[in-house]
């Protein structure tokens, strides 16, 4: 079919339009926005990365590209030193509050100080024992029992033919005395009493339960018809004499008390121990 002329010329004039529009148009490759999304968007699109680094940080690299963070992180990697939940935590933190409270007292302890002294953060020992009066009341658990140590030092046939009862019952307090550890839990309680109300119970209680009993048997052993009320004042004399000698010579460290020999002690003590507990009390 022969087309129409003027037909024809229209389409010839609309294909040239379209090549000179293409040649026209050389800008459309210098879109860099789509070119880069297309092609590489790390390498390319420098606003956009400018605009976003924290995009741009989490596509390629984090750990290179966020400083800030890898700071936090780092110091919390910086406690992995420090001691954890490892076996020996506990008693760590017992030992370095005995030894605290044996120094210092209720008052000027802090869990700070315990948790430091102990190598674990301060977290760690709240996690433990609680509060500071539940970790008192922890620490001050003697690690052997005064009363068993009494009751052998006052049972018959325990001391030698030479010696008084009273000099064979402060012979063992000042030995128990010299172990570090209980010393230190003694220390506590007496150091930690005029300012804490829970010390001054714990000290009740073990003077009752620990030091006042076997010494009220012993007295009444020691003085046939003794009632348990004769007893137990011959039991609170003998105590305050040797409690007192624990305040001045380990706490106050009164001289020349604190240098004083064991047995220079027990030569000066001992016989108003043997009154108060066989002697004539009028």
């Amino acid at each position: 079919m022969t087309e129409i002329p003027g037909r024809a010329r229209r389409r010839a004039d609309q294909a040239q339009r379209t090549e000179d529009l293409g040649a026209s148009r050389p800008a459309a490759a210098s879109r860099p926005g789509r070119a880069s999304r297309t092609a590489d968007p790390a390498a390319t699109g420098p606003a956009a990365a400018g605009r976003h680094p924290g995009q741009a940080s989490r596509t390629d690299d984090p750990a290179a590209t966020r400083p800030a963070a890898a700071g936090r992180r780092a110091g919390r990697a910086s406690r992995s030193g420090r001691r954890g939940g490892d076996s020996g935590t506990r008693e760590a933190i017992l030992a370095a509050a005995r030894a605290l409270f044996g120094e210092l007292g209720y008052d000027r302890t802090t869990i700070r100080r315990i948790a430091a002294d102990a190598g674990v953060d301060a977290a760690l020992v709240h996690h433990f024992y609680g509060t500071k009066d539940q970790l008192f009341a922890a620490a001050m658990r003697l690690p052997v029992n005064p009363r068993e140590v009494l009751a052998e030092a006052l049972s018959p046939g325990s001391r030698d033919q030479e010696q008084s009862l009273g000099e064979h019952l402060l012979h063992t307090v000042l030995g128990v005395w010299e172990v570090a550890e209980i010393r230190s839990t003694f220390l506590g309680l007496l150091r930690s009493a005029p300012t804490s109300e829970q010390a001054v119970v714990m000290l009740r209680e073990f003077l009752a339960g620990a030091i006042l009993g076997p010494l009220a048997a012993a007295a009444r052993e020691a003085v046939p018809g003794a009632d348990r009320q004769d007893a137990g004042y011959r039991a609170a004399l003998v105590a305050s004499q040797v409690l007192g000698l624990g305040l001045t010579r380990y706490v106050l460290e009164v001289e020349p008390l604190a240098q004083a020999s064991s047995e220079d002690l027990i030569a000066a003590i001992a016989p108003n121990l043997d009154r108060y507990l066989t002697g004539d009390l009028t």
